[in-house]
């Protein structure tokens, strides 16, 4: 059995259901899972692995909700334009360069951006997803990726039922690849790009092949107001609607759609009778210029929302931290109300709400005993983050990845001292750049 012990953490921001924070505790963790959260006063603990917590503040792993990890590769290639224009800019860069060992590299070094910045989980959508999960996993990520569907080739050149084919090996193949046990998924990108029966034929498959284990949908949804258009012109239906004739929306599954900026009330209804969540961008939507998701209304309709990135070609960051405070902002800016958007909820968005929404709420999101120990420490011995008065307030208003210094991931430290245990950064960085440049030249041609 193996023993990490985080020693007397100034404070502990616990995200339970009372929302507890502790002072000058500590929590032991053994094998992975949290079997002690104790005060400091009740004396040392021994383990295999001390982090000395003194001075800073612990809380549970942030959880993006929607991102695309390998697009770190192309971060600032399409500027000034809206998702249509950014899709076409965008897709001209991944058929030329995102190959698997590209995807790899990129999951990569966005999953080490992300937990670098107290990211411990990612629901990450992208081509070669098997490439994608051994490089996210590889920098130690809690990583929850699936097949992705599109009617036609996509960047990655496959047909249909290629893609049908690797939804019914990915149990088998997730198992051998490894990392922090995540729930069999299934991504197609969007209503526009997949039919109707092309979504059934994938939710029916995830149903066949997903055996006794946990099991995920997530898919793109109202992220704009063209989109909507789009799909009303072909289906005459909202993008919800078209998910709920697919056989989507029947609460046996956890959904989680991307976006959904342009929900109507009745979509709003069918996805909080199916349990359903919403991945809320704010930086990306206002990047560009998608809209403003109405945060006390979606609330109010009992959908459940957590906080995603987007990719970083698009929001051209991975900091939860910041999508904490843009979510928190835009919703207070859009009601006219500042009580909207407190920082409790949005910080229960960004890690226990999250983890639900995954499936996971019963062993991630906060700081109790028997959940598995996904954490992040911040030292607070900082101008910015002195003196704490509201402890909520500081982690969303305040507190950045700049102040994260070491993360844990199912028990494991993957970041010590701001620094990454598994990953060799400089040669990454280096590899980075040389694919950086081929993607830019590709865009540029496009």
């Amino acid at each position: 059995m193996s023993r990490l012990v985080i020693d007397g953490a100034a404070y502990v921001v616990t995200v339970d259901e009372a929302d507890t924070v502790l002072r000058d505790t500590t929590v032991v963790v053994e094998d992975g899972t949290i079997t002690e959260v104790r005060p400091a006063a009740d004396g040392p603990v021994d383990g295999d692995e001390v982090l000395d917590a003194r001075g800073r503040l612990l809380l549970p792993g942030l959880v993006n909700l929607h991102t695309h990890l390998p697009m770190t590769l192309l971060r600032g290639l399409a500027e000034d334009v809206d998702l249509q224009g950014f899709l076409t800019r965008v897709w001209a860069a991944e058929g030329a360069v995102m190959d698997p060992p590209t995807v790899e590299l990129g999951a990569t070094l966005g999953a080490l951006e992300s937990l670098l910045g107290g990211c411990t989980t990612q629901l990450d959508m992208y081509f070669h997803h098997e490439a994608a999960h051994r490089g996210a996993v590889a920098a130690g990520s809690r990583h929850v990726i699936g097949p992705v569907f599109m009617a036609g080739p996509g960047p990655d050149g496959l047909a249909w039922e290629e893609r049908i084919a690797l939804m019914r090996a990915w149990p088998e193949a997730m198992a051998a690849l490894g990392g922090p046990a995540v729930p069999v998924s299934a991504m197609p990108h969007a209503t526009y790009t997949c039919s109707p029966e092309d979504l059934a034929e994938v939710v029916a498959t995830l149903r066949e092949v997903r055996g006794e284990g946990p099991a995920l949908l997530t898919t793109h949804v109202s992220e704009n107001a063209a989109e909507n258009d789009d799909v009303a012109a072909r289906y005459g239906a909202t993008p919800t609607e078209v998910l709920d004739g697919a056989g989507w929306l029947e609460g046996d599954l956890p959904l989680v759609v991307g976006h959904g900026v342009h929900l109507s009330a009745t979509d709003r209804e069918r996805l909080a009778a199916a349990g359903a969540a919403v991945a809320h961008c704010a930086g990306s939507n206002q990047k560009l210029a998608s809209g403003a998701l109405p945060w006390e209304t979606v609330r109010a309709s009992g959908v459940r929302l957590g906080i995603g990135t987007d990719g970083c070609s698009s929001s051209n960051d991975l900091d939860m931290w910041q999508a904490m405070r843009q979510a928190a902002l835009l919703a207070r800016l859009t009601s006219g109300r500042p009580d909207v958007a407190s920082a409790h909820e949005v910080l229960r968005a960004a890690t226990v709400e999250g983890a639900r929404a995954l499936g996971l709420g019963d062993v991630l999101g906060s700081v109790e005993v028997g959940k598995r120990a996904d954490l992040v420490l911040l030292d607070l011995e900082k101008p910015h983050l002195t003196p704490v008065h509201d402890v909520h307030a500081l982690l969303v208003f305040a507190a950045g990845r700049a102040d994260v210094t070491d993360v844990v991931v199912d028990g494991e430290v993957v970041v010590r001292d701001g620094r990454s245990t598994r990953v060799d950064t400089p040669a990454l960085l280096a590899r980075a750049r040389e694919v950086g440049a081929t993607a830019r030249a590709a865009a540029e041609a496009s």
